[in-house]
């Protein structure tokens, strides 16, 4: 991979593309070329492809805006963090919800009128729950919108 860090969106998926092709190996070049160091020990190829992808697509769209690093950052340090109510019982158009199942990660796309999933849009997030497990789930809940057991409304959370 010439360019490791892609320099612009149009470049992105050409480098996600050779990224993913590589072998353990090839990997642990590219982390030593975009972060200056050999990669941890212990951490699996697909870990190791994730953090290069992010850093990746962080250099090419740009990262997280100061609001949300800090807010991170002091979670992180286990000071909380403040956590927003989503306005109604869904997210706002534009919001990306990322779901780990089975070791694959979901991404789903909260359009004006329902969710985008896999090139397919959906009227609800239980209909793209359900296209991912094969089974009946509470969308909200299983994209970590809503907590279980909840009697008293909506407790959808976003991180603000």
């Amino acid at each position: 991979m010439s360019a490791p860090l892609a320099p612009s969106p149009d470049r992105l998926q050409v480098n996600l593309d050779r990224l993913t092709g590589m072998d353990l190996a090839g990997v642990g070049a590219l982390w030593r070329k975009v972060f200056g160091r050999a990669p941890p020990p212990g951490l699996s190829r697909a870990l190791l492809v994730r953090a290069l992808a992010y850093r990746i697509q962080e250099n090419a769209l740009g990262g997280l805006d100061r609001v949300t690093a800090r807010a991170l950052d002091r979670m992180a340090a286990g000071e909380g963090g403040s956590v927003i109510p989503l306005p109604g019982p869904g997210t706002t158009p534009g919001t990306l919800l990322v779901r780990e199942w089975e070791g694959n990660f979901h991404r789903v796309m909260v359009l004006e009128e329902g969710f985008a999933w896999n090139g397919q849009s959906f009227e609800s997030l239980s209909k793209v729950a359900r296209a991912i497990t094969g089974t009946n789930w509470n969308g909200p809940r299983f994209f970590g919108l809503r907590q279980k057991g909840n009697v008293t409304g909506s407790s959808d959370r976003r991180i603000g």
